[in-house]
């Protein structure tokens, strides 16, 4: 990066995929949707190393981007709404499918689908246990797994928490190793994780973590599985699945976002 060029930009088309190196035949390692400012930490021809809102670093085309306000302000007071997954059109009649998450400027305006004031999230979004596990399930229900995915286009389960828990108010990190040393520990038992809990899995010998899910209570739990194919709602007590038996077996600990007062709901 040299003197003369920007160092934030924001994402201007409806989801960005962030590469794990400055080509795009490398793998996929998360998504950004639009409206995300983002700092520009280095460029190699066309591509920019990028540090998103979550400190995930990684590698963004030039082409996903808009500058950012001339003063470098992260304040994106130009735009005032969140996609809850709409479609939109602007004053040139031209159309966007807007992922859930996404954030739309007032020329847009909705032709389908749903979309909110940032001022209202809050009141739509409450930062509380229940309302948290009813998003997960009413917005990625029926969601494919797609790995570095953060929407329900397609993700994997830790762009499923990380999008969950963004619309109600709290930023977690991307990856579910990174979210697991987030909060404070939960309880040590699967079967009494209260609603709202992540629980941490891990398919490997060093237990690093692999897999999270969001606790629905009563030994339930939701989450974007691999050896689901997508969007899934187990209940832990069931002995005949087998793939449920793994992931008893593989469960590492529980850690819990929410404060006490978010957990009562």
């Amino acid at each position: 990066m040299t003197a003369e060029e920007p160092n934030c930009a924001i994402v201007r088309t409806p989801l960005a995929p962030v590469f794990a190196e400055p080509r795009v035949a490398s793998a996929q390692i998360s998504q950004l949707v639009a409206g995300r400012c983002l700092d520009l930490l280095e460029r190699r021809d066309d591509w920019y190393r990028i540090r998103g809102p979550d400190e995930y670093e990684g590698w963004l085309h030039r082409g996903y981007l808009s500058p950012a306000p001339g003063d470098g302000s992260r304040q994106i007071v130009h735009l005032d709404r969140v996609s809850l997954g709409c479609v939109t059109t602007n004053g040139d009649g031209g159309r966007r499918a807007m992922p859930l998450g996404s954030l739309l400027s007032p020329e847009e305006r909705v032709k389908s689908g749903e979309a909110i004031g940032i001022a209202d999230r809050e009141t739509r979004f409450p930062t509380e246990a229940g309302a948290i596990t009813r998003t997960a399930q009413l917005f990625f229900e029926g969601t494919s797994y797609l790995w570095g995915g953060v929407t329900p286009w397609g993700a994997d389960c830790s762009g499923l928490v990380q999008t969950v828990f963004w619309l109600h108010g709290i930023q977690l990190r991307r990856d579910a190793w990174q979210q697991a040393e987030q909060g404070v520990q939960g309880e040590r038992d699967p079967l009494a994780a209260r609603a709202g809990d992540l629980l941490f899995f891990s398919d490997r010998v060093d237990h690093h973590i692999s897999h999270v899910a969001i606790a629905l209570g009563n030994q339930r739990l939701v989450h974007l599985a691999l050896g689901r194919g997508g969007f899934a709602v187990d209940n832990l007590t069931d002995e005949r699945d087998p793939y449920v038996a793994k992931l008893r077996e593989r469960f590492v600990h529980a850690r819990r976002v929410l404060t006490p007062a978010a957990l009562r709901d």
